[in-house]
């Protein structure tokens, strides 16, 4: 998926940006096509794997960078990195700015990979999305690469810029088809830099943004208020979500539970809260609570994905 949000981001940042992706691999392939990364002097962002490969598509990107333009090479891993994969990986590495960032056509970015016109393959899967909704997965087609923009699968919500919040959006943020919405109270609560694909949102009332939120949202409850903790549930269940976790020890579940009842939620309701968060084995650091949450949060997305494939 074309990440088209991050891209401009990094161009906005750095100037000039290499985006190095996967286009095509035959045999094993430290990543699927359409894993990409971007580059700059002095920094990256993102990864398609394989090490040797990833290190040489680097050097590649940041020399590209001098000159402009784009380049297609095909790797054979193990006879020209040493590495044990026994495929060959096509890499497409394009030079951005702001003057050429791609324009989006029937959701797909469509270009050149070697100055070729562009084939009846690739108009055929343009037409294909403009006339019947067709997303295709990223393709190499007689020199022309094919991508879908990147549109967030999931939508998370993240309530508290505290240490367990910081935490977990550093550690979420960097997986693919993810929009992290990221709430406090202030905008001095939040570090100064915030990842890609999160928007900050800070807001005296925090929990009049409930009413905001995409109904499919999830939502992690950490912030540094007890009232504004159980505000939040309350308004959430009122106003519908796909899951809901809250932070906190077993007394603090058992008080929300008895006061969400007050205020009228049925207890089948209310359990429908997950309190609390993560993997207690894991212990109580941010870091800890952050990859217990993580774990849980990629485990729902296979569990949902072996039951789409099931039925």
């Amino acid at each position: 998926m074309f990440d088209l949000a991050a891209l401009a981001e990094a161009v906005h940042r750095h100037g000039s940006v290499a985006r190095v992706v996967i286009a095509a691999h035959d045999g094993s392939s430290p990543r699927e096509t359409g894993a990409a990364m971007l580059v700059w002097q002095g920094g990256q962002s993102g990864t398609i794997g394989g090490g040797a490969l990833e290190h040489e598509a680097t050097l590649r990107g940041r020399a590209l960078l001098a000159r402009g333009g784009s380049r297609l090479d095909r790797t054979a891993l193990g006879p020209n990195l040493g590495q044990c994969c026994g495929g060959a990986v096509t890499v497409l590495t394009e030079i951005y700015d702001a003057s050429n960032l791609p324009t989006p056509a029937a959701g797909l970015i469509a270009r050149s990979a070697d100055g070729r016109a562009m084939p009846l393959a690739a108009k055929r899967i343009l037409d294909r999305a403009r006339a019947q909704g067709i997303v295709p997965a990223p393709t190499l087609t007689q020199g022309w690469f094919v991508e879908p923009l990147s549109r967030p699968a999931r939508h998370l919500w993240v309530w508290g810029a505290g240490h367990v919040g910081r935490a977990l959006v550093a550690t979420l943020s960097p997986l693919p088809d993810l929009h992290i919405t990221w709430v406090d109270v202030a905008a001095d609560r939040f570090p100064e830099a915030v990842p890609a694909g999160v928007t900050r949102r800070a807001e005296p009332d925090a929990a009049a943004l409930v009413a905001q939120a995409p109904q499919e949202a999830e939502h992690l409850i950490l912030t540094f208020s007890h009232a504004l903790d159980l505000d939040l549930c309350h308004r959430l269940l009122a106003h519908g979500f796909a899951r809901c976790g809250l932070i906190g020890s077993a007394t603090k579940w058992a008080r929300f539970r008895s006061r969400l009842a007050a205020l009228g939620h049925a207890p089948a309701h209310i359990a429908r809260i997950d309190c609390p968060i993560g993997n207690p084995a894991l212990g109580k650091h941010p870091q800890a609570i952050a990859i217990g949450v993580a774990a849980d949060f990629l485990d729902r997305k296979t569990n949902a994905s072996r039951q789409e494939n099931a039925g």
